[in-house]
């Protein structure tokens, strides 16, 4: 492998949490590169792609998504500077395209998304690991906030969102405890960034 030139700081938390604010809040204050590793859910072609009892494709589920592109495209990012991700479109369940991130002078790569926790082991063991933190806040805001992302964002009609939504509010503590048994620290956004200051 190349010489690393970053580590990746871990954003995983439940779907809604603050983890794509959070991101970019550091994105403006230090200059730091973002991947969205929800980009990298299978299309829904995929045979291999996990389905929900609503007749969707169940993007909370880790078998709708591939951990080996994300972890290749993070590996690329830290030790070349540059790689090619995926733009994908929830609405129409595929990758509607793709686009370059670049390191420039950054030496922390924001690697955000629910199942961002599932490669904390493997950053680890390659030495691309800065840190690794849970988003997390109430998860009744949590629940309000996603349901109005979700719908301004079209992603699917909003019966299947409610229905999803309220699934995932009753599922957050064992969502939580699961990222923090993998290695990830259970914070709020702000203990997040207070955090990122002190070791910036």
């Amino acid at each position: 492998m190349s010489e690393r030139r970053a580590r990746v700081l871990i954003l995983c938390g439940p779907s809604g949490s603050g983890k794509s604010r959070l991101a970019e809040r550091l994105h403006r204050s230090y200059g730091w590169p973002i991947v969205r590793l929800d980009d990298f859910y299978k299309d829904g072609d995929d045979p291999s792609l996990a389905m929900s009892s609503l007749g969707i494709p169940d993007w909370d589920v880790v078998g709708s998504w591939n951990i080996d592109a994300a972890f290749a495209a993070l590996q690329d990012l830290c030790t070349t500077g540059r790689t090619v991700v995926p733009d994908y479109d929830i609405s129409t369940s595929r990758a509607a395209g793709h686009s370059t991130v670049e390191l420039a002078s950054a030496d922390t790569v924001v690697a955000e998304g629910i199942f961002a926790a599932d490669l904390i082991a493997l950053l680890r063991d390659a030495d691309l690991l800065r840190d690794a933190f849970c988003v997390r806040q109430n998860r009744w805001v949590t629940m309000g906030r996603r349901f109005v992302r979700d719908v301004s964002e079209r992603r699917k009609s909003v019966q299947v969102l409610a229905r999803r939504g309220l699934r995932l509010a009753m599922d957050e503590p064992r969502i939580v405890a699961a990222h923090v048994r993998r290695g990830a620290r259970a914070v709020t956004p702000k203990q997040a960034e207070r955090e990122v200051r002190v070791g910036a």
